[in-house]
């Protein structure tokens, strides 16, 4: 077992490495995508990808442990920096796919860091995909 004192050197590590490659990721997306291929990649999303894949990759996520969800939305909550939550074209490619999250996914422990998370990234209220 690992002495207590290494522990926040462990966390302090992990959050410089995610804010450093989250902030290359976005720097990559905003100088090199354009406008027009994240255009056309949200519009196939929403319009040709048919319902029942969006169900199933949905089925697919509740199939994980409800811990291991909760960890993950703790993890995106604390370690994403606010390089990415100020790019426009990073927030509407998260925001695109985040948006056909259901709330019934989200273990009830990570409900209010969902909602960080969920003003933090602009994702807004899930798209019923039952209407077509």
């Amino acid at each position: 077992m690992a002495p207590r004192g290494q522990r926040p050197r462990f966390k302090s590590i992990t959050r410089s490495f995610a804010e450093k490659w989250f902030s290359a990721l976005v720097r990559l997306v905003d100088r090199y995508a354009p406008d027009r291929l994240l255009l056309f990649g949200l519009n196939f999303l929403d319009r040709r990808v048919p319902n029942r894949l969006i169900t199933l990759a949905i089925n697919g996520v509740e199939r994980i442990p409800r811990r291991l969800r909760s960890t993950a939305i703790t993890a995106a909550d604390e370690y994403i920096p606010d390089a990415v939550s100020n790019s426009r074209k990073t927030c509407t490619v998260i925001a695109a796919v985040g948006k056909y999250i259901p709330d019934e996914m989200i273990p009830p422990e990570s409900a209010e860091t969902w909602e960080n998370v969920k003003t933090k990234l602009h994702i807004p209220k899930l798209i019923s995909n039952k209407q077509k």
